[in-house]
């Protein structure tokens, strides 16, 4: 499958100033930008902007970030399921997963999420994806908001509305074990019944065990 991509950009203006949210970003434009230490939720600063390089060098990876003049204060990612989980095994090409969205503290409050998502599906192509997030309560950032699971629930679930994620049923047995974990995702207008029972077989692999 080719992966076409088309570059988009928004201003957004907050009380902390005006960000630029732009992609998808190619690998040295990434390099050539600063990573705030602020953004350390899955790894060190350093350690997560080498890493988000190395995804957008995947042919199918996505990398949309918000930037504050040079400086990268969010991003969200989209590539291929770990080949680890049960969203791989289908080996569905136009099947990507939304693998990470991370805003400093400091820009939370000023739909930054939001409006990534909406720059990531400004492209006509990702109506060609099924684009799918796993929620676990576990890697939400409880104690820095403060919030409950269930509030910081409904606050992801409003952000992923917003690129067009609805919620999915699913027998998965990480998602099972605890009722705030959820599977979301955006079928595109473009993709096919086959793709679509294919993924529903995913979600459901043990529909027929006894």
């Amino acid at each position: 499958m080719e992966h076409i991509k088309t570059y988009n950009a928004l201003e957004l203006k907050t009380p902390k100033g005006t960000l630029i949210l732009e992609g998808p970003i190619t690998p040295s434009a990434l390099e050539r930008c600063e990573f705030h230490r602020d953004l350390d939720a899955f790894r060190s600063p350093e350690e997560q902007h080498k890493a988000i390089i190395e995804i957008a060098k995947l042919p199918e990876a996505r990398i949309i970030i918000a930037r504050e003049q040079n400086k990268i204060i969010g991003y969200v990612t989209f590539l291929y399921p770990d080949p680890l989980e049960r969203w791989s095994e289908g080996n569905l090409e136009n099947l990507l997963e939304l693998g990470a969205i991370e805003i400093i503290p400091t820009y939370r409050h000023y739909k930054v999420a939001k409006n990534l998502l909406k720059v990531a599906m400004m492209d006509k192509a990702m109506d060609n994806y099924i684009v799918i997030t796993t929620e676990y309560y576990w890697h939400w950032d409880l104690n820095r908001t403060g919030l409950s699971v269930w509030d910081y629930r409904k606050v992801m679930e409003k952000v992923m509305k917003n690129g067009g994620l609805e919620w999915f049923a699913t027998d998965d047995p990480e998602i099972s074990s605890h009722p705030a974990n959820c599977l979301m995702a955006r079928i595109g207008k473009n993709v096919d019944m086959h793709t679509i029972q294919a993924f529903d077989h995913l979600r459901f692999k043990n529909r027929f065990m006894y």
